[in-house]
């Protein structure tokens, strides 16, 4: 049987929300279940406001939207990152500055965007105007360095945490709760998936009025269709919201199973010391979404995607870096090329909550005989 990467477990109140859905007649944007899919959301991840979105990337780009950024401006972005990230920058005119990774975690190095930012603002140099930071593969970022850079310089700060809902910071806040917005993705082979969808995630009312609106074309209240500015049709369904609010209900027992899903790659792995796990900083806890590890080198690592696919078992490589993807190649870089480094070097494992340990092992025998 191939054992895939990772995949949706459907076992909570998916389909008796689905069936009040049909029964209802609510199954577009408008329904029961976006509102309390959101106020859900809101209080996990503990924000004031929670606005559904169609997609992951619909929230990010609404987010920077509501940000303020727009044509000319320059937003900060890790480099080893999915393309939505680079992508969103550029939906709103914006260059993406490309921010190399630190080693240990593979997040973006804040320290690094920390000294630069303050080295500009010293040259009278233009800052800028955003910083989308990335949870990598569900791992924390270093959030310090870029809280200081909003504190002294006014920038604003997106948490990207598509891939890390449920991980928390070393003062056991929320990954989504630290940044002026925060973006999370729903997406099939997420820890909680409503088939598709995003979130946006804040504490200022004003934003949070301003990215609803945005999200449903700027309409104006009222039965005429009125809009006061160029909108987007970026709400998520009543039928996709009942299935993430099932989802919802479940997250802490996804993550405590991909957490010991990952711990035990970890102990299994660790006879051979060529792999090397991404480390979150200053106990900081991932949400395990997808385990992954370096291989010492990329003929390893190639040699060993080859290896786990004849063997049925589903793995992929880390991302590519935006430096290296055709439409960012010639954006604006900070770094020596960590982020290449490990691109070429990682790989990522079956993880999904379901599991089996008999799966766990499998999977281990063929990397370790590989």
């Amino acid at each position: 049987m191939r054992i895939p990467l990772s995949i949706p477990v459907l076992e909570g109140n998916e389909r008796a929300y689905l069936n009040d859905c049909i029964d209802s007649g609510f199954v577009s944007s408008v329904g029961p279940f976006v509102t309390r899919f959101e106020e859900a959301f809101a209080q996990r991840v503990g924000r004031r406001y929670a606005i559904a979105c169609s997609s992951g990337t619909a929230a990010l780009h609404v987010a920077l939207r509501v940000a303020g950024v727009s044509l000319d401006d320059v937003v900060a972005v890790s480099d080893l990152t999915f393309i939505a990230s680079a992508n969103v920058i550029a939906y709103c005119g914006a260059t993406p500055l490309l921010v190399d990774s630190e080693p240990t975690s593979w997040n973006l190095d804040s320290q690094g965007l920390y000294d630069h930012v303050s080295a500009s603002a010293r040259r009278g140099d233009p800052l800028p105007k955003a910083i989308e930071v990335v949870h990598l593969l569900g791992v924390p970022a270093d959030l310090e360095p870029i809280q200081a850079i909003r504190q002294e310089f006014g920038v604003t700060i997106i948490e990207d945490a598509a891939e890390a809902l449920g991980a928390t910071l070393s003062d056991g806040s929320q990954v989504g709760s630290v940044g002026d917005l925060g973006c999370f993705s729903f997406n099939g082979n997420k820890i909680i998936t409503s088939g598709g969808g995003g979130m946006i995630v804040c504490d200022d009312e004003r934003l949070a009025s301003r990215a609803r609106h945005l999200t449903t074309q700027a309409r104006l209240p009222g039965s005429a269709y009125q809009h006061d500015e160029i909108g987007f049709n970026y709400r998520l369904t009543n039928v996709e919201a009942a299935v993430g609010l099932a989802q919802l209900e479940q997250l802490d027992v996804f993550l405590d199973a991909r957490r010991k899903v990952a711990e035990a790659y970890r102990q299994r792995l660790a006879v051979d010391e060529r792999f090397s796990f991404p480390e979150p900083t200053r106990g900081a806890r991932p949400s395990g979404w997808l385990t992954s590890f370096r291989c010492e080198s990329e003929a390893a690592r190639n040699h060993l995607l080859a290896r786990l696919n004849d063997a049925g078992i589903e793995s992929r490589p880390i991302w590519l870096p935006m430096s290296e993807q055709t439409p960012y190649a010639s954006c604006p870089r900070l770094g020596r090329g960590v982020a290449t480094e490990i691109a070429s070097t990682g790989i990522s494992v079956p993880s999904s909550s379901n599991l089996t340990e008999s799966e766990i092992s499998r999977v281990c025998e063929e990397i370790l005989r590989a």
